[in-house]
């Protein structure tokens, strides 16, 4: 990683204990702020305070703020459900509102308390920013795919630029402290102020990182975790973030099939295969002259997009249409589609977290050859995710290692994964399961997207998860759901 930029800023940080400390009393819960926003059940909200810095446990306090949908059924209640929507960078403080509404089941909302969250940094939990403004052009945390070496160099001077940018803005120093380490410690430190000898975890995406940081930091006061939707560690690395491109390439042939038995209605092509050339022929011309605000990094980060779920498809193939005929207005819903309203809080933690993490490579010729590479390997998509990111000029150096997954402890770990998933493909559930051993069980389904329990349709996903949460049943051995 590239020190020299704003070294001074950098600091030394000490490497922080596992064990956190337990605070003295429980939450004061009360009203929860007004932009946390519920359709279907009234959750309550409360502040927990934690060290900024876990190496000096007596210094600056932050509060963390979590919410609560309690069980209604005191006798058939466990314990709590810590929940996490993802990102690094999803405010989770509605997202057992979002669970009840797509239907989570009676029975686990009788054997918890669901507790939602906004990790450290994010909304209200002493939240970071470096700055971002919708006139920068910054298009988020996914980097825009490269058609040469030209466009690499090119990015790596955004790519300084945002570290630079994010280092200026960090004026109380708190960035350096936004780690999974460290959010899985405020777990520990939640669990302690509920007054709970172990909690349970239910995470998705990202939430497949922080819960396997947790189950492996503190073994024993973890109890029934779930992990969806994998990335494959404790943190997301070079290589984590290349394998979006697998994701893509295991999951655009769903959507392939899905426009080729609709032809005569889109006319993308009477074939999985046509449609495939179909995306390639867009993308080229649009590398060469844009519609509009489309070209052609934004159409393939919009048709990534577009196979997080099946909902998606129809919008798609209309703004693929619309693309194919020159219609700028049209198509400038792909344009919204890739490149939403800047997210200045989400972006930061995202870039907080995954550069904190684990130091990532700083020399720009690297990443020249990983997109050559890719490209090749995953015509699809390879070009984007395998492009320079903000991490190799972060100023900051890791605090500590990234967090090892611990294959002895308990057997309490399931982790539930899509065969097609196009951010985490199935490769990051298969090692996640590889690295916790006896501890996990991989539950592999036959479906395509984003998302499993609850959010997917898979009847022997829902049921697998559901007795392991309620009745603490683990499959004998992994297992798949067609």
């Amino acid at each position: 990683m590239a020190l020299a930029v704003m070294i001074g800023l950098a600091g030394s940080v000490v490497a922080a204990p596992a064990v956190a400390d337990e605070p003295a009393k429980g939450p004061a819960w009360g009203a929860c702020p007004k932009d946390v926003v519920t359709k279907t059940v009234v959750l309550e909200c409360a502040t927990v305070p934690v060290p900024l810095d876990y190496g000096e446990p007596g210094g600056e306090q932050i509060k963390i703020m979590i919410s609560r949908l309690a069980s209604k059924n005191p006798g058939k209640r466990r314990g709590v459900l810590m929940l996490n929507p993802g990102g690094p960078g999803g405010s989770g403080l509605a997202f057992a509102d979002d669970l009840a509404s797509f239907g989570l089941p009676a029975s686990v909302l009788d054997r918890y308390d669901l507790i939602g969250m906004d990790t450290r940094g994010i909304g209200h939990s002493a939240p970071v920013s470096c700055g971002f403004t919708a006139d920068q052009g910054y298009l988020g945390n996914i980097p825009p795919y490269a058609v040469d070496e030209a466009a690499v160099a090119e990015q790596a001077k955004i790519a300084k630029a945002v570290a630079e940018q994010c280092a200026a803005k960090d004026k109380d120093g708190r960035l350096r402290h936004v780690s999974t380490a460290n959010m899985a410690r405020d777990l520990d430190r939640i669990r302690a102020a509920l007054g709970e000898q172990k909690a349970s975890f239910l995470g998705y995406s990202y939430g497949s990182a922080l819960g396997a940081a947790y189950a492996s930091m503190f073994p024993e006061r973890s109890d029934r975790v779930v992990l969806d939707s994998n990335i494959g560690d404790t943190h997301l690395d070079q290589a984590g973030m290349r394998r979006y491109a697998l994701g893509m390439e295991d999951t655009f042939p769903d959507f392939a099939k899905w426009a080729a038995a609709r032809h005569e209605t889109y006319g993308l092509g009477r074939t999985p295969e046509e449609v495939r050339k179909t995306y390639f022929t867009l993308a080229e011309q649009l590398d060469k002259k844009p519609v509009g605000e489309i070209d052609g990094r934004l159409f393939r980060l919009a048709t990534f997009a577009a196979l997080f779920a099946k909902t998606k498809y129809g919008l798609t193939a209309q703004a693929w249409q619309s693309v194919r005929d020159g219609d700028a207005v049209r198509a400038s819903q792909l344009a919204a589609a890739a490149a939403p309203s800047p997210a200045d809080n989400a972006w930061t933690v995202f870039l907080a977290v995954t550069c904190n993490d684990v130091e990532w490579p700083s020399d720009v010729r690297s990443y020249q050859r990983a997109v050559a590479e890719d490209r090749e390997r995953y015509p699809l998509f390879g070009a984007a995710s395998a492009n320079i990111t903000p991490c190799a000029f972060w100023p900051y150096e890791p605090a500590e290692p990234p967090v090892a997954v611990v294959d002895e402890g308990p057997a309490n770990v399931l982790v539930v994964q899509n065969r097609r998933d196009p951010v985490t493909p199935h490769r990051g559930g298969e090692l996640l399961d590889e690295k916790f051993g006896d501890r996990s069980r991989l539950v592999s389904v036959d479906g395509s997207g984003h998302g499993v329990y609850v959010i997917g349709d898979n009847a022997c996903a829902l049921n697998t998860t559901t007795s392991f949460l309620v009745d603490g049943k683990l499959p004998e051995r992994d297992m798949s759901c067609r």
